[in-house]
Parts: structure tokens; sequence; C-alpha cells
């Protein structure tokens, strides 16, 4: 809380405010229903950016929460031990922001705001669509803020059906198609996440107080409750009961934990994507609508690295390192497969889906690093390339709609009849291929600086992703601004004023980030010097 203010639930919920004004303004209002549903949005983007400055002037080590009692299931214990006075599983309303959350936090707010200008070129039912949008922000902000395993879930599902129907009803021609298959692939995440869950619950989420004369045993999904288990001795629960009694009950040997890690890492790495789990991705840029995908590209892929962070790594960082090899050739893979692809690709939306994939490769390589520069770089790679590609997406949607194509052969000579919007392409572009000085260059550093010192040989592979990048961004922003200007081209117009702020505001957090990476690196602190902390303890307790 800030103060006596519960700043987290109002940026969560806020949203509903502009859900309950769209409900009131017949369906035939498109203008009216546009300004309601972009105005929503701005009230979240405020508030979040009122917490980050708040934030940057607190002590290192603090963090925002709000918690209460929320769901209490008491459970038969007739075949425990008589000295069980109760046994129940318990869920609370925990909301947090930390270091590693809060730039998601205000990501969220960001390109919410921009995508919801964005959402101009929308011509059908743009009540249900601005719902189903503001639906959709509430999910994405609980999944950053969510410290209870099934809040987590809960909020996680729900970003999926609103992405279902607004890629499945406004996309383009194969959008059925892409919205099934984008459910398919993410449902199956989810039931691996939720099996994950259900025995980390189960077993690290286990709490046993006295009460009454006898022993009161709960399972929680409270993060801050597994993390103190996974990382203290379990014993020290069983000197709790009274009388010396023992329940034995089921902790976690490092085979399951190996096992759980596994299945978050597929989990997430679905929604990441990890390679080849990334098909389903492909059809989602490419039929939906351009603002839908600023959201799918600048955020729902950062929740799956967000919760291979979160719920992978930090809660079983001693299985996680044995698979860093493996995470960086995953990553090397990632980076190399997406950009290969993305240069012999003749539709501009395509290239920007490969190179989406090849980009999250760079979150991969730092986390394999497993010390602090690497997951500095991985957190600054998911914000970078959530500014970069909702920019990218946003001048194709505007180009979308002057031209009708995005096909590379039918378009050229556009920094003649639009020279702000090409300018604003190709500075898009040069973040994207890292250019010193926009925000892209620090994250690829930091990623490749962090795991060099263990993996030379896989990082110099992986570099040569950044050369491959130069080439089909140049290729891809060359052929569409230079060159001679078809006829048909000539009498477009340049980006409109509603355009035109949200590429300037996107592209200027591009620079800010790129000239000034503190303003970042401040809050991620508390993260990256735990988790430093976190690696050092678990190098001593394994010899090194």
């Amino acid at each position: 809380m800030l103060g006596n203010i519960p700043l987290l639930s109002i940026i969560l919920f806020s949203p509903l405010l502009g859900i309950l004004v769209l409900l009131f303004i017949p369906a035939d209002r498109g203008r009216e229903l546009k300004i309601a549903g972009m105005a929503a949005t701005v009230i979240p983007l405020i508030l979040s950016a009122w917490l980050y400055a708040d934030y940057l002037h607190r002590p290192a080590g603090s963090e925002y929460t709000e918690q209460a009692k929320w769901i209490h299931l008491a459970l038969n214990h007739e075949a425990l031990d008589q000295q069980v006075t109760s046994f129940s599983y318990d869920f609370a309303y925990h909301l947090a922001v930390d270091g590693l959350s809060l730039p998601l936090v205000f990501l969220t707010a960001l390109i919410s705001t921009m995508a919801a200008l964005a959402s101009v070129h929308i011509k059908k039912r743009w009540k249900s669509y601005y719902i189903l949008f503001l639906l959709l922000e509430i999910g994405m902000f609980g999944v950053f803020m969510a410290r209870d395993l099934f809040l987590f879930f809960l909020f996680f599902e729900a970003t999926l059906f609103p992405v279902y129907f607004l890629v499945g009803i406004w996309g383009y021609e194969e959008r059925e198609r892409a919205a099934m298959k984008y459910l398919i692939y993410n449902g199956i995440g989810s039931a691996l996440m939720l099996i994950a869950f259900f025995v980390i619950v189960t077993t690290a989420g286990l709490t046993q107080t006295s009460a009454d004369g006898g022993l009161s045993v709960t399972y929680s999904g409270d993060l801050n409750v597994i993390m103190n288990n996974l990382f203290h001795d379990s014993s020290a629960l069983v000197n709790l009961q009274p009388e010396g009694q023992q329940m034995n009950p089921f902790y976690l040997s490092s085979s399951a934990k190996w096992g759980l890690f596994f299945l978050l890492l597929v989990a997430f790495g679905i929604k990441l994507p990890i390679f080849p789990f990334h098909t389903w991705m492909l059809k989602v840029h490419t039929e939906a609508s351009p603002s839908i995908v600023m959201i799918h590209s600048g955020i729902l892929l950062k929740m799956g690295a967000y919760g291979l962070i979160r719920f992978g790594i930090l809660l079983f960082p001693a299985e996680a390192r044995e698979w860093a090899t493996a995470l960086a050739i995953l990553g090397v893979i990632n980076i190399l497969y997406g950009a290969v692809l993305a240069f012999v690709q003749n539709d501009f939306k395509l290239v920007l889906a490969y190179s989406s994939i090849s980009h999250m490769g760079i979150v991969l390589l730092g986390l394999a690093a497993f010390n602090s520069i690497g997951l500095e770089g991985a957190v600054f790679q998911m914000v970078s390339h959530g500014l970069i590609s909702a920019l990218l997406f946003l001048i194709v949607g505007s180009l979308y709609e002057r031209t009708g194509t995005t096909v590379l052969g039918r378009l050229g000579g556009l920094a003649r009849p639009m020279p702000f919007l090409s300018g604003i392409l190709l500075v898009a572009g040069m973040a994207s291929l890292g250019l010193p000085g926009l925000s892209g260059f620090i994250s690829e550093f930091l990623a490749f600086l962090g795991l060099f010192s263990s993996a030379r040989a896989i990082t110099i592979v992986g570099t040569l992703g950044i050369i491959l990048a130069a080439a089909y961004v140049l290729r891809g922003v060359l052929k569409m601004t230079f060159g001679p200007t078809p006829d048909r081209l000539k009498p477009i117009r340049d980006a409109r004023l509603i355009e035109a702020v949200p590429m300037i505001a996107l592209t200027a957090f591009i620079v800010l980030l790129g000239i000034y990476p503190g303003i970042l690196s401040h809050p991620l602190e508390q993260t990256v010097s735990g988790f430093d902390l976190l690696m050092q303890n678990l190098n001593t307790k394994m010899g090194g």
C-alpha cells in the first residue's frame, strides 16, 4: 500500500470503471465507445507512473504489498493424527510489486494505452472489443502483481479468453484458426502449470501451527510461505507439533523439484515461446489486428518469461542451474532460428514475428548466465522488446490501413509520402538490431556479458543473431521506405495525430532507456542482488 491507499488494487481493477461506462453507451455510438475505451486505460497508466516514481525514491529492498484472507476450504482430517484439530486450504488475496514486477506493471499500462489508441482502426463491434480489451488488461496486471499461486493462475487464465475472442473476431482471414491454435497451445501450458502448482501447494505450501491444544494444518498458495519452506529446513515445522508427535508430511525431494521445474519450463516456455512451441505465436502475429499484436508481443509473451523467473528459477534455483547449458542452447536456437527465417520472409508481419522469437532467445541467454548481470539483461530485454515490438506493430497497423498490404515486394518509396512514419520505422528498426543509444543495445549487451564468463562458445554463436538481425531489419526497412514510390502509394497520407502520439511516446521510452538505463536498473537492484545472494548460498551448499 502507498500510505493508506491500496494503490495496487486500484491499478488492478481501475479498468472496471471503463467497462461500467461502456455498458451504458449504445453499441452504435462508435466515437463515444472509442473515447471511453481509450480513456479507461489512461487511469492505470497515470497510477502506474506514480507508483514507479515513488519506488525510485524508496530504499532498495522495499516492495508494495496488499494482503487479505480470501478463500478458506476446510478439509476432512479424520484419517490424520488425532492431534490435528483443523485441516484446510487457504488462498489469500495477496498482491505485491517489487523490482522485478514493477517495470512490467508500468510496461503493461503504457502499451495498453498505446494499443487502445491504435484501436482507432477497429471497424466493428466497438463495445464488445473495448470490454474484452479492458478485461485483458486486468488479467495482465494481475499476473504481474499476484503473490499467491492460485491467484496468479486465475489471472493467467483470465487473459486467455479475451485474447481468443479479440483474435477470432477482429483478426484477418484466418483469424479463427489462429485463435483456436492460441487457445490449444496455451491451454496445454496452463494445464502443466496447474499440475506443478498443485504439487507445490500441497508440499511446500504446508504450514503447521499449535492451536487449542492441537495442531492446525494449512496448505497455502502464498509465495512467501512456499519460498520459506523450500529454502529452510523443513524439520522446523515438525517441532511445532505438541508432545513431539510427528506427522511426517511429504516434502519435495530433489527429483520432485527437478520434475516441477521441467513442468514450469514447458508451461511458461509455450508462452514465451521457446522453440519448438512457437508455431501458435506466428499465426497470432499475422492474423490478429495490429493493436492486439501490440499487446501480445509487447506484454503477453513477457508473462512467460516472468513466470519462468518468478516460479521456476527463483523457487528451484539448484534445479534451474542444472538446466543452465540447456537454457543457453535453447536461447541460441531461438536466436538463430528466428533470425534466419526472419531474413527470408517477404511479409513484414512475419519478419517481426520471427524477430520476436529471436529476441526472446536473448532472454533465455540472460537467464542461463545465472548471475546478476545476466538476469538484469533478461529483464531489460523483456521491457525493451516490449516497447520496440509494440512500436513496430503500431507502424504495421498504420501501413496496412493505408496500403492494404504488408508484403515487402508491394511496398517501397514510403519515405516521400510518409516521412514521419518512415523515420519512426527507421528508429524502431535500429533499436531492434541493437544500435547503441537505444534500449535494444543495453539489453543485448548485458545478456551476452552475463553469459560470456560461463559459456563463451555459446555466447559467441549467439552473437551471430545480432549480425542477422541487422540484415533482416535493414532489408525490411529499406525495401519499404527507399527506392521509387509506386503510383498507387503516392497519394497516401502520413500518420494522423492519434497514430503519431503513441509512436512518439514509445520512441521516447526506447531512447530514454537507451541513454539512461538507470531508470530501470535501480528498481532491479533488489531482485538482482537477492539473486546473487541466492546463487552464493547455493554454491556454498553444493561445495562451490
